[in-house]
């Protein structure tokens, strides 16, 4: 017979077991109830070796109980969490199992709960909450399922919101080179070709004369720092910013006055 010498409450509703011949087990308080294990008790080999048995299961699923009651999960995150534990891989996939049978993992309704919560919250176009889902585990066919949440409206409306707080950061550029860059940024964002293309359709599109001569002279002040009096290229790094020729000649009559 084996003899319970020690039985010590750990972080959780779990307990390390102490036997007399140095074994030990690390079990659930529901195990620990039902087979009464008290300091003294005694159990036989066979109730031993039920015990740990049941225990990497037992202990693992209140592991998953615990780490799911947060957030939901999906069955990735899941897996590495219990792998994480040293949950071995039969345990694992019984966890999994009663916990798909329990409704508490479930990639479609996690999915749903991703996208409804990131159009409340987020920026991020379609191809980038696609992404992340994937980095989450879920799978391609149950992804194409749950964007149907995101429709072209939403997208339009969210890409057009997300444009016009952009415009507002983009400052000290051409008009050309503000709109190449609030393009680029809504595909980082995940937006679509035709979703970005109605946005900057949209959007207030009209230069401003003043800005951009003001602009012009910020950028052409410090090329004139950097490259003195080389005019051909102070008007070459102007144009590749997005300033038209006219400009650009306006400033290099005003502003450089010797060199070639």
């Amino acid at each position: 017979m084996l003899k319970v010498i020690n039985v010590r409450k750990e972080k959780g509703a779990f307990y390390q077991v102490s036997f007399e011949d140095k074994r030990e087990l690390r079990i659930s308080e529901d195990l620990l109830v039902r087979h009464r294990l008290l300091k003294g008790t005694e159990i036989d080999e066979t109730t031993f070796e039920e015990l740990k048995k049941s225990a990497g299961y037992d202990v693992g699923l209140q592991m998953a109980m615990n780490y799911i009651s947060y957030q939901l999960r999906t069955e990735q995150e899941m897996r590495s969490y219990l792998k994480e534990k040293e949950i071995n891989t039969e345990d694992s996939q019984k966890i999994i199992q009663r916990l798909k049978e329990l409704q508490l993992i479930d990639d479609v309704v996690y999915g749903q709960s991703y996208i409804r919560t990131q159009l409340r919250l987020s920026d991020k176009g379609p191809q980038a909450l696609m992404q992340q889902l994937r980095k989450k585990g879920v799978k391609e066919d149950v992804i194409q399922e749950v964007m149907i949440l995101y429709t072209n409206e939403q997208q339009i409306e969210i890409g057009l919101r997300t444009a016009n707080k952009m415009l507002r950061t983009i400052r000290g550029k051409s008009h050309r080179e503000t709109l190449q860059k609030l393009r680029m940024k809504l595909m980082q964002k995940g937006f679509s070709n035709d979703v970005i293309t109605i946005v900057m359709e949209e959007i207030p599109n009209e230069k401003d004369d003043e800005e951009e001569w003001e602009a012009l002279q910020k950028e052409g002040t410090k090329l004139v720092r950097r490259h003195r009096t080389d005019k051909q290229k102070i008007k070459q790094k102007l144009y590749q910013k997005g300033f038209d020729f006219d400009l650009i000649q306006r400033f290099i009559d005003e502003e450089v006055i010797d060199g070639d």
